[in-house]
């Protein structure tokens, strides 16, 4: 399902072919495990991996104290970083957190932490992921945290919170210790990440970085310590509009969809003061960075407030080009959001049933690799050339002849991407009606699973006619 580079090894063995686990047989049975599973990725580890052989030696895979979490992320890290030495522009690496619930793994409750409300067991699960400034490709993962979050005494005082090792502001500097310091890379996170220790630990990283901001902040005007000190939301909407833009609104929990609501850009340097508490390690320095301001201008009636975005960046901002490229980076963000959905609803990486942390975390990385090809089928679709190039450049004839003969009632093996795509889409529901958004990673997984599925059959039979 990835298919941006040419190479005669499988995925499995491009991203895991170098992984140090004690014993090449291994290596090689976590590239198998991998391209198998990625063909058959929803459902529970017996329906990713039919064969009771093949299911059999995963889990004396994980069973194995070489395979550790960290060995496999280190692997899928290194995969990354090489992509990423092939790449010219920007790369954008995406830091987010989601909960992955293990409740029902009663014998590991005490090895856990609490999630939700505190009423469920589970892992506080920060990902970094790479992807392609200019289209939103998934270049792979970068790091990978599963943190178990403690039950905070009460009465904690500030210097003790400060100190202590397992607080969770500290997962995004934990998250960006692997990063190379090169200005290639773009940081982007959002307002979790916006505390003054991460900020600055960005401003001191090599690497640009875009951050949300959560918090209220004070700041002087440009870089220089004059003039009064601002609120930082004061000050952003007293600047000069530099632009207006338009994008679509997906509808979310207590938002309304919309197409085409305009937003106006506003911009500029300062000055961003650290607070008097400190809640983290940091410097008493104040950060000369820049401020891009998003608002929406004609939010729907009704009381619905108006979107607002306050992105603090070392990216220098002066016009509205600069402005709308930060703006741009940020808004690839949700991608890491619909990576978090892939392996949950795609992979149902919660489903995995294991006895023991040793054997749960290994399977946890493993399924995390998956869930990004997930991600790459949508992306595919969206190239340039996709009108243009044929589907067979990327996947088996095989499964070109099955779509093919499904969607079009004959087998062609002209089948450009584009049609390829939009053929899978229409088999995992999409309608592709004018008012249709075009298909999301969702719609094409659906569809992804139905032709592997046809495929098995067809495959079947062509054994059966040749017996």
């Amino acid at each position: 399902m990835t298919t941006s580079y040419a190479s005669t090894m499988s995925l499995g063995q491009s991203m895991f072919g170098h992984a140090e686990l004690g014993d090449r047989r291994r290596t090689a049975r976590l590239a198998k495990s991998f391209d198998q599973m990625r063909r058959h990725p929803g459902g529970t580890l017996p329906d990713k991996l039919a064969s009771p052989s093949d299911l059999k030696a995963l889990y004396r895979l994980c069973r194995s104290k070489h395979v550790t979490h960290e060995a496999i992320i280190t692997a899928m890290r290194e995969y990354t970083l090489e992509r990423i030495g092939e790449e010219n522009g920007a790369v954008l690496v995406l830091h987010d957190g989601t909960e992955l619930d293990y409740t029902s793994l009663e014998s590991l409750a005490e090895d856990l932490g609490q999630i939700g409300k505190g009423t469920h067991r589970g892992y506080v699960c920060q990902n970094v992921i790479a992807v392609r400034a200019s289209d939103g490709e998934v270049l792979g993962l970068l790091d990978q945290i599963l943190h178990c979050r403690d039950e905070v005494p009460e009465g904690e005082t500030l210097k003790e919170h400060r100190n202590r090792e397992t607080r969770e502001s500290l997962l995004w500097i934990k998250g960006s210790e692997h990063l190379p310091d090169t200005s290639q890379l773009v940081d982007v996170a959002d307002q979790g990440a916006s505390t003054f220790e991460f900020i600055e630990n960005e401003s001191k990283s090599g690497r640009r970085f875009v951050i949300r901001n959560g918090k209220e902040r004070k700041v002087y005007g440009g870089h220089e310590p004059s003039g009064p000190k601002r609120y930082i939301k004061e000050y952003a909407e007293s600047l000069p509009e530099l632009g207006r833009f338009t994008m679509d609104v997906q509808q979310q929990k207590g938002r309304k969809a919309r197409k085409q609501a305009e937003f106006a850009l506003r911009g500029g340097p300062i000055l961003l003061l650290p607070p008097h508490a400190k809640y983290g390690f940091h410097g008493d320095e104040p950060l000369p960075l820049h401020v891009v301001y998003v608002s929406e201008t004609s939010p729907p009636p009704g009381g619905e407030k108006p979107i607002t975005w306050m992105l603090i960046t070392n990216e220098s901002v002066e016009d509205f080009d600069d402005a709308w490229r930060v703006t741009q980076w940020y808004e690839r963000r949700w991608i890491i959001e619909e990576y978090h959905k892939a392996k949950k609803t795609g992979c149902r990486i919660e489903d995995i049933q294991f006895t023991a942390v040793e054997r749960l975390q290994p399977a946890i990385a493993l399924l995390s690799a998956v869930a990004l090809t997930l991600l790459n089928l949508r992306d595919v679709s969206r190239r340039p050339d996709a009108q243009t190039r044929l589907a067979s450049t990327l996947f088996a004839i095989e499964y070109i002849e099955v779509l093919s003969y499904w969607r079009y009632g004959r087998i062609r093996q002209d089948l450009t991407v584009h049609e390829f795509f939009f053929a899978l889409a229409r088999l995992g529901g999409h309608q592709n009606r004018k008012g249709d958004h075009r298909p999301g990673w969702l719609i094409l997984w659906r569809g992804w699973v139905k032709l592997q599925q046809m495929l098995d059959g067809y495959l079947v039979a062509q054994a059966i006619n040749v017996g």
